[in-house]
């Protein structure tokens, strides 16, 4: 068997062409980024913030800097305290011609969802917060979401993520960033969309009965993955960061 070393190389990495979205003409492009330890926990006391660092935040950013839009489940929502994105200075350049911030996607079956919190009162100009629901949600429900937010139906008895995005792609948002959680990720990946996973390692150990990144039903067969690149943070904290690209 052989194997090879992957060395660190001292020559700083350009990220913002490292991680640039390839050209799909106008089809969506989605993209995972999700954080785990060493031993595959996605959340450390029901958060995925507690894994990370301080070079990882800054890949989350500059992610965020490339998307259209930040497609993430309303759970996660509620147990990150998500607010609209914020500009960041490191996006000079990055977001030429789009507007300052990417809008977030938040999908929800049911749409128990707070319409009077920053993440909908405070998005930015072009960035109006989305809602991606199923065309049997409550109406009433339905119609409070579409008087604070643009939505989205797509499915009956589950989100059809496949049109969803492709509606999204057609409202000039094709380079989508999906931030999970697990189960939404999962019902992406299932759908047979996820074009690429970007995945920090933690140098910790959680244990406990945390899900994965992906918490679904298995791929019958799993989805084979190319890996693009392995990055390490300069600052020898111990993370690692993974790029796969779906095989095609």
């Amino acid at each position: 068997m052989l194997m090879r070393r992957l060395s660190p190389d001292s020559d700083p990495v350009d990220l913002a062409e490292a991680y640039a979205y390839p050209d799909t003409a106008g089809s969506p492009w989605v993209r995972a980024n999700m954080v785990a330890s060493a031993d595959g926990a996605a959340t450390w006391e029901g958060r995925s913030g507690g894994l990370g660092g301080e070079a990882d935040r800054r890949l989350f950013s500059l992610l965020r800097g490339l998307a259209d839009a930040v497609v993430v489940g309303a759970g996660t929502v509620r147990a990150e305290s998500y607010g609209p994105a914020r500009p960041d200075p490191g996006w000079e350049g990055l977001r030429a011609g789009r507007p300052a911030t990417p809008a977030l996607a938040i999908v929800s079956r049911t749409l128990d969802l707070d319409f009077g919190a920053p993440v909908f009162t405070e998005a930015g100009p072009g960035a109006a917060t989305l809602v991606l629901t199923t065309e049997t949600a409550d109406p009433g429900r339905l119609r409070a979401a579409r008087e604070h937010a643009e939505v989205i139906t797509a499915g009956r008895d589950g989100l059809d993520f496949r049109a969803a995005f492709a509606r999204l792609a057609e409202l000039g948002r094709p380079r989508l960033l999906c931030e999970g959680g697990p189960l939404v990720l999962a019902q992406v990946a299932a759908a047979g969309i996820l074009d690429e996973l970007c995945l920090t390692v933690s140098p910790v150990l959680a244990s406990g009965s945390a899900p994965r990144v992906l918490d679904g039903p298995s791929l019958p067969p799993p989805s084979r993955l190319r890996l693009a690149h392995v990055l390490e943070d300069a600052d020898g904290e111990g993370f690692l960061f993974l790029r796969y690209v779906r095989k095609r």
